[in-house]
């Protein structure tokens, strides 16, 4: 009979445990400087990408008087490296469109999540670098600007 007890209490424990791990490991976004505006860690890594490649095109921009066609174009400026012309990153994927209009170039920077919720925005940049972005789809020029 005490053997039998053992059991269920042995069975609770691991139950109890195993249940409380999972709990433990959901643990709220930490920001990652005063004033973050992410909501989640992938969200400060799609940031911290945008204001990167934003930061290589002015350089690009300042350097060639025109901005970077192209992310491949953009590599060695700034801290934009060779791996960042990966649109697979990681919960989202990078478009990048470069247009060229009479004399005046533009282009428009976006980021959009694989799986859109209240943790995962999406983003949307242009040459005058404000980032903006959408909770409800796709972001775009007229999106809230993120603080």
């Amino acid at each position: 009979m005490k053997t039998g007890y053992r059991r269920v209490f042995a069975a609770i424990v691991v139950l109890a445990v195993g249940i409380a791990i999972p709990a433990a490991s959901q643990t709220t976004y930490q920001p990652k400087f005063p004033g973050d505006p992410a909501r989640s860690d992938s969200e400060a890594a799609a940031l911290g990408y945008m204001r990167t490649a934003l930061r290589a095109q002015q350089q690009y921009k300042k350097k060639y008087d025109k901005f970077a066609p192209s992310l491949a174009d953009l590599v060695h400026s700034g801290s934009f490296t060779r791996r960042m012309i990966n649109t697979d990153r990681g919960d989202y994927t990078v478009s990048f469109r470069f247009k060229k209009v009479k004399d005046i170039d533009t282009f428009e920077l976006t980021l959009t999540p694989k799986q859109q919720d209240t943790d995962h925005r999406s983003f949307y940049a242009k040459e005058d670098c404000v980032i903006h972005a959408s909770e409800q789809g796709p972001a775009d020029e007229n999106s809230p600007v993120v603080k």
